[in-house]
């Protein structure tokens, strides 16, 4: 639909309209609203949007890291579009065919015992639903959930958040207790190897498991590969002695692969990498690219039967929508005919590895490089020794500014996240595409060893 758009091709004056009206009526998230300048998006496809002004940025956010499989997949959008011809909205309590088929497809990339899907909207609300599931099924209140995490911003999930977007919405009333994970490079621990990192981690949560006292927690839910929070691959052992911890204890793993999931670590589901089965697992984002909301919760045979003839409290007008699901089941339909997750595990370990290496050595602003698949961060530091963040936990700062200025001017559109530079693109991103993202966050750090 967009091939070879050019800047004459796109409507600039529809952007402009589109720009004064929402600085008149919309009400941005996140943001103090007379400080914004947001972005126009005129047009999009695979790896690319174009802005307000009919620039081309290769789009190494995916947005909000959500569009896995590329912008405007023509198969996507196809079945959209079929599905809105054939039904385009129907109560959650009838049977539809792209509900059912989704729900089939995504249980069959599940781990064996996982047939029940309860979809919602996102994947806040997921996190909401798989917390209420863990409680009704333990009859205990507490969930635990580690600092430097995102889950949502509902209330009981803006409150199992760890960053500091919780902080504004927190009155200590939601039953939630936060710990330190494992994170090496700013161990809170004093380690010094993966492996003590690992074992003192896992000291840390069971302490805190027994000082709340395990008859009380209900779940402990992770990030299996944290996200916005910083991209922190769990070390060796670590989800694996959480899975024991829980098992111990009567507790319910809950792994959330809203983020991390469908492709984006280069596995279908990111725990995957830690060998590990969860109780229940939350999705959303890229499991249809966003194209349409969806989200939903996977549910374990022992946990679906606890609401075999007992009424599950909850439920959504749109869930299991059906131009979400049809979305879903032509997202991993393509994903799978087209190697898309093994696109994305082979460029993350071929191409954006090696070359953000290299990227470490070049630039004393870079403490830290670290990722899986198509899921990558930058640590920028003012110091390699203090390790002394570009930027204040919870903020930013111009040597920030400057960096992400230098990538839109060179035609990137970034992610970043107070300190790091995320290296997000889509799982469908080519070689070459790659490669000139790199490129130009290689130079833009220029701007960051200026300010050291």
């Amino acid at each position: 639909m967009t091939a070879g758009l050019t800047a004459p091709d796109l409507d600039l004056e529809a952007g402009r309209r589109a720009y004064d009206l929402d600085r008149k009526h919309v009400f941005h998230s996140w943001s103090a609203q007379d400080k914004l300048t947001p972005m126009v998006i005129t047009a999009a496809e695979g790896s690319y949007v174009w802005d307000g002004e009919g620039n081309r940025l290769l789009d190494f956010s995916s947005q909000l890291v959500n569009t896995n499989i590329g912008h405007q997949h023509p198969k996507v959008t196809a079945a959209i579009a079929a599905q809105a011809q054939k039904l385009c909205t129907v109560a959650p309590q009838h049977v539809n065919d792209a509900r059912s088929e989704a729900a089939r497809l995504i249980t069959e990339l599940a781990p064996d015992g996982f047939e029940k899907v309860f979809f919602t909207n996102g994947g806040a609300d997921a996190n909401e639903h798989a917390v209420r599931m863990a409680r009704l099924h333990t009859g205990r209140r507490k969930v635990l959930t580690r600092y430097r995490s995102y889950h949502g911003g509902t209330d009981t999930a803006v409150n199992l958040t760890g960053d500091p977007r919780r902080w504004a919405n927190d009155y200590g009333d939601a039953g939630v207790v936060h710990f330190f994970g494992p994170f090496l490079y700013r161990s809170r621990f004093h380690a010094t190897t993966e492996q003590e990192e690992c074992a003192r981690a896992l000291d840390h949560l069971e302490e805190t498991v027994k000082m709340e006292g395990p008859d009380q927690i209900a779940a402990i839910l992770l990030e299996s590969i944290p996200g916005t929070a910083g991209i922190m691959i769990p070390p060796p052992g670590y989800l694996r002695g959480v899975r024991d911890l829980c098992d111990r204890y009567g507790i319910v793993l809950i792994a959330d692969e809203v983020m991390a999931g469908f492709g984006r670590a280069g596995r279908w589901f990111a725990f995957e990498l830690g060998d590990v089965v969860p109780d229940l697992i939350t999705f959303a984002k890229g499991v249809n690219s966003g194209y349409v909301p969806l989200g939903g919760v996977i549910i374990s045979d022992p946990i679906a039967r606890t609401f075999g003839e007992r009424v599950y409290p909850g439920g959504l007008t749109y869930s299991g929508h059906p131009l979400a699901t049809a979305a879903a089941v032509a997202t991993i339909t393509a994903m799978r005919e087209e190697g898309i997750v093994e696109n994305a595990a082979r460029v993350g370990a071929e191409i954006i590895g090696p070359a953000l290496t290299q990227i470490a050595e070049r630039h004393p602003s870079v403490g830290e490089v670290r990722g899986a698949g198509v899921f990558w961060a930058i640590e920028l530091v003012r110091d390699r020794t203090t390790r002394e963040p570009l930027a204040p936990y919870g903020g930013t700062s111009p040597a920030m500014a400057a960096v992400l200025g230098a990538c839109k001017a060179n035609g990137l559109l970034p992610f970043a996240n107070f300190n790091r530079v995320h290296v997000v693109p889509p799982c469908t991103v080519s070689d070459d595409e790659a490669r000139t993202g790199l490129a130009i966050i290689d130079d833009a750090l220029t701007e960051a060893d200026r300010s050291l």
